[in-house]
Formats: structure tokens, C-alpha cells, sequence
């Protein structure tokens, strides 16, 4: 099979998060015989059939590099490959410009596609973006987007997911490119069952996304924590406002309990979190962007993995990374009860600082050996080589409705 990816965040060396899921899918693809192509902005292609697509030179959203306009990356993509009919499906992961543009291409001629839904939008911009600018920022990225794929679905504000004009417009953005696959890719259910509410008519296949076997390829001992032994926490996320790295400096402030935390990742809040753990003398450390093989080495010595996210992710790799390492995780978004194995976790009771400072104050440490073996039985299950044959599905699903 010949497999056209379009993606505008793909995975850096040493990077982490979705992008190195689809990296992941790309080389048990390759593993299985299967030919695939990925196109997508601003990446170091020392990697083979991995295509730079035209770039905004200076633009940056969350550091990641922007590819130009979708018509734009359709001129080039067909330059480059004047027979891209040959492709057997077309995958597409984001809905910015180098993915509409894959949307395009596999409207243009025929080809299967298929869409993974991986976002919330909505919430980027709720989070992000200040107060007097959210409507004005959905409204010019849902006409733009509209302007490129015409939008036959409209959403009004609700009190389910869209409680503003400016999250309704993000939703109207997101269902209507969902519309345009043959086969929709979701990673978890509730994320499937949100997407339906607001009118997504398209058939959908939950594939989990995956964590490389190479990646994760040592035996994991049980974690085990002694009573008043230093609780060691890794946090392995973007250091920004939707990942909520500050209310959770917050909490970590309200210990009592003797701990260590390590921060892995960059983003727009880094020197904020590193100004407030100096300004309250935090046992934090900070080592920003590192190689996987490192951030792993540190998870084998910890005790917790942490994601403050609330209403958020849909399904984070931090919490899938954490069971293929068999390291409990803590978090405080009850959606993500469907990611992670029972017994394997902490749950806050909000999302609210002093509720996370009291879930990590007041756990029983001797439950860390129990939810640590409960990761372990179940960390074969996250690997992406687990999750190929749902993927091939997906795609032989997609090439049923639109038969050659």
C-alpha cells in the first residue's frame, strides 16, 4: 500500500507528544512492506521519505514551524510528485495548512481518506488566547479554514463543550473537516462521542495512539515508595497554559511530604514556571526539550508521571508513555479514567491546585508497587505495533468507500 500522510506537527528528534506517535505509525508501516510519504512543515528531514513542505520562514505557533498556504503546499506537493494518483489512502492528522491541503489533494483526485482527529481547539483558544481576542481569533481561523474546505455544518454555543461563540466557532471548524474523510481516526471514545454531538455523521474507528517498542524495549522494575520516602514526580508535557504547568507548581507548593520534581519540555510558560519555583523554592528541576531515551531513563526512577490537564487532551501521551514504562500516573481530568488500566492512578478531585496538593499529600504511598505492576501487565497494549492492525483497518475501510 502507498500511504500520503499530511501532518503539520511531526516529530523532531528527541521530541515527544503526538507528533512521535505518527512518526511511530510511519515506521510500522514501513516494517509491514508498506510504501508512506509524510508531508509536513519545518522538519530536519534526515529521515527518508519525509517531505519539507513551503514554510513560513519567522512564524511560530508554540515554537512549531507553520507550513504556507494550503494552495500553496498543493502546488509543491504535485511538483514533486506529478503521479501523487498513485496513492492507495491519504491520512491526515491536523487542521491547519499542510493537512487541508492533504484534504484537497484527496478530494482532487479520489483518493480514500482518512482523518485522525486528534484536538481540542476549542480549548486552545478558550486557554491561549486573551480575553477581547478569542471570538476575533476562532472567527478569522473558522473563516479561513472555510475559505479552503466549505463548511456545511453549523454550530451554536451549548452548555455541553461550547459554553462561548468563540468555542462553538472552533467546534464548527473541527466537525466540518471531520466530515470531509471517508473514515475518521479517534483516539478515545469520549473524544468520539463530543464530536457526534455536534453533528459528525462520518464513520469512525477508536485507534489508540502509540508508543515505539524501541523506545521502551528494558524491563521496568516495579516502582516502589517507602513511607516518607521522597516522592519522585516527572512531568513530560509542553510548559504552557492548556498543559497547566503553573496550577500544578501550585500544588506542589502546598506539600508537605518530602519530593522531587522533574520537568521535561518547553513551551511559552517555561520561564514563568521556572520564575515561580525559584520565587517559592520549589525541589523542582528543569532540563527542557531532551531525547526520548532520557526522559524514559528518568521515568524508570520515578514514582509518579503527571498531567495536569483538564478538559483538554483526548488521549496524552505522557499517560501512555507512562504504562509502557509501568509508572503510575497522576492526574485530575476525569476523561482520562478510559487511557490508563484500573488501579494505576491518582485522580485529584478537581482540577483546582489545592485539590491536586491534597491528592498527592494524602496518597498511601504503599499503593505505588500495586498500581506500578498494574501498568506493567498492560504496557504491551500502548505500543503502536499493538495499534497497526486497527490503523490498517481504518484504511481498508476508507478504500471501501471509495472503491478504484
Amino acid at each position: 500500500m502507498k500511504i500520503a500522510i499530511f501532518t503539520d506537527i511531526y516529530a523532531p528528534w528527541g521530541s515527544g507528544g503526538i507528533a512521535s506517535s505518527i512518526k511511530a505509525q510511519k515506521l510500522e508501516l514501513e516494517k509491514l512492506g508498506h510504501e508512506v510519504v509524510v508531508f509536513c512543515p519545518g522538519f530536519d528531514a534526515r529521515e527518508k521519505s519525509v517531505v519539507n513542505v513551503p514554510s513560513h520562514r519567522w512564524l511560530r505557533i508554540n515554537k512549531s514551524v507553520v507550513a504556507k498556504r494550503p494552495t500553496v503546499v498543493e502546488k509543491f506537493v504535485l511538483e514533486k510528485f506529478p503521479n501523487f494518483a498513485e496513492f492507495d489512502v491519504v491520512h491526515v492528522h491536523y487542521e491547519a495548512s499542510c493537512s487541508l491541503a492533504g484534504v484537497r489533494l484527496a478530494r482532487r483526485f479520489g483518493l480514500p481518506l482518512v482523518q485522525t482527529m486528534h484536538g481540542r481547539e476549542d480549548m486552545a483558544i478558550a486557554i491561549n488566547v486573551s480575553h477581547p481576542w478569542k471570538y476575533i481569533t476562532a472567527s478569522m481561523m473558522n473563516h479561513m479554514h472555510a475559505k479552503y474546505l466549505s463548511h456545511t455544518l453549523k454550530i451554536k454555543r451549548d452548555k455541553f463543550q461550547a459554553p462561548t461563540r468563540a468555542r462553538a466557532k472552533m467546534w464548527e471548524l473541527m466537525v466540518n473537516q471531520a466530515e470531509y474523510a471517508d473514515v475518521m481516526i479517534v483516539p478515545s471514545n469520549h473524544f468520539a462521542r463530543k464530536l457526534e454531538h455536534y453533528g459528525v455523521t462520518r464513520p469512525f474507528v477508536q485507534v489508540s495512539n502509540g508508543v515505539s517498542a524501541e523506545l521502551v524495549q528494558e524491563d521496568f522494575a516495579v516502582r516502589e515508595l517507602d513511607d516518607g520516602a521522597v516522592l519522585k514526580l516527572v512531568w513530560n508535557s509542553r510548559l504552557s497554559r492548556e498543559k497547566r504547568i503553573l496550577p500544578f507548581l501550585q500544588a506542589v507548593a502546598m506539600l508537605k511530604r518530602p519530593y522531587l520534581l522533574h520537568v521535561y519540555g518547553d513551551g511559552n510558560q517555561l520561564k514563568a514556571a521556572k520564575k515561580y519555583a525559584k520565587r517559592n523554592d520549589l525541589k523542582v528541576k528543569f532540563y527542557g526539550m531532551q531525547k526520548r531515551e532520557k526522559i524514559v531513563r528518568s521515568m524508570a526512577e520515578a514514582h509518579l508521571s503527571v498531567l495536569a490537564s483538564y478538559n483538554f487532551d483526548n488521549q496524552p501521551m505522557t499517560l501512555l508513555e507512562a504504562e509502557a514504562t509501568g509508572l503510575p500516573v497522576f492526574f485530575c481530568d476525569p476523561n482520562m479514567l478510559e487511557i490508563v488500566p484500573s488501579e494505576s492512578y491518582i485522580i485529584a478531585g478537581g482540577p483546582e491546585p489545592v485539590a491536586m496538593a491534597i491528592a498527592l499529600e494524602n496518597f498511601d504511598s504503599a499503593k505505588v508497587a500495586k498500581m506500578s505492576k498494574q501498568m506493567l501487565k498492560n504496557r504491551t497494549k500502548v505500543l503502536q505495533e499493538a495499534q497497526i492492525g486497527d490503523l490498517l483497518k481504518a484504511y481498508g475501510l476508507a478504500m471501501q468507500k471509495r472503491p478504484q
